[in-house]
């Protein structure tokens, strides 16, 4: 198969069999549905449409995009079991040539979801941009914006260039629902866009409004700058999985460290709910213990 629509027609094929040869309960059923319909959605929009594209990285980051948006570990783990099921059917039946998550159990594969960086890896990541590449000062503003104001890879990829106001140092972000905030912008995120947008200015086949564009002057895609952030992070070699979500999950993280209030960084990230931030606490709060049980006398 290589229609854009095989996964969406294997996960039918995988559906119908799990209803009438393995027996699952009608809910059961529903659930890995639903799980797997946003598997699928999040693998189309990186580009991966067809079941042998999909290899253990794509599997990790849906997972950790569902951490970063507030799952719990036991929404996680139901997750995990379903796309688990799919492959391994897809496999048995020769519907893919292989399994992804052969040979990885759940518990492995939950405690290699990436956690947030460190300030000095995301300060290798951002020093990691080639002066030589031509498209350098565009990616290191497409860190830097990542890392500075915490955006999902939608939000960049779709950022207006009119909603950049450099003058007020501000960023107006349309997040989920349409819902619009205001994410402040630090100097060095400010110089890094400066930088670029002298170059995209000199641009003379300019065919998209956002602020980063592709060297055809469109819209650049999510999968390209997902591979931006991929490659420096390789550059900078980090031996961590770093995604976009990486870099928003660093963002919201370093700022509670440094003693942020929890409101604003719910109001930064566009979070609806701030149990939804609270993740982060918990992953600043682990390391106040970590540090008082490793450096403390009476710990």
């Amino acid at each position: 198969m290589s229609s854009p629509r095989e996964l969406e027609t294997l996960l039918d094929t995988y559906l119908e069999a799990a209803v009438f040869e393995m027996g699952l309960s009608e809910k059961t059923v529903a659930a890995y549905a639903a799980d797997l319909r946003a598997y699928i959605s999040y693998l189309t929009a990186r580009g991966v449409k067809s079941a042998n594209a999909v290899d253990r990285a794509a599997v990790l980051d849906h997972l950790t995009a569902l951490r970063d948006a507030g799952l719990c570990a036991r929404s996680i783990t139901r997750h995990l079991s379903a796309i688990r099921r799919f492959h391994a059917f897809l496999h048995q039946e020769r519907l893919a040539e292989a399994n992804p998550l052969s040979g990885l159990d759940s518990l492995h594969l939950t405690r290699t979801l990436p956690k947030n960086l460190s300030e000095q890896d995301i300060e290798r990541i951002l020093a990691a941009v080639s002066p030589g590449d031509p498209d350098g000062v565009r990616n290191a503003a497409i860190l830097e914006l990542f890392y500075s104001c915490g955006l999902r890879i939608s939000e960049l990829a779709a950022l207006p260039l009119r909603d950049v106001a450099l003058a007020e140092s501000l960023v107006r972000v349309r997040g989920k629902g349409s819902k619009v905030r205001l994410v402040p912008l630090g100097k060095r995120a400010i110089a890094r866009i400066q930088a670029w947008l002298r170059l995209r200015a000199e641009k003379k086949n300019i065919r998209g409004d956002t602020l980063f564009l592709s060297k055809h002057g469109k819209r650049m895609s999510r999968t390209s700058i997902w591979a931006i952030v991929k490659r420096h992070a390789r550059l900078a070699n980090i031996s961590k999985h770093v995604s976009p979500h990486t870099l928003r999950h660093s963002f919201a993280t370093h700022l509670l460290d440094h003693g942020a209030d929890l409101r604003a960084v719910q109001e930064m990230l566009g979070h609806a709910d701030i149990s939804t931030t609270q993740i982060y606490t918990h992953v600043s709060a682990e390391r106040l213990r970590k540090a008082h049980k490793e450096f403390h006398p009476r710990s």
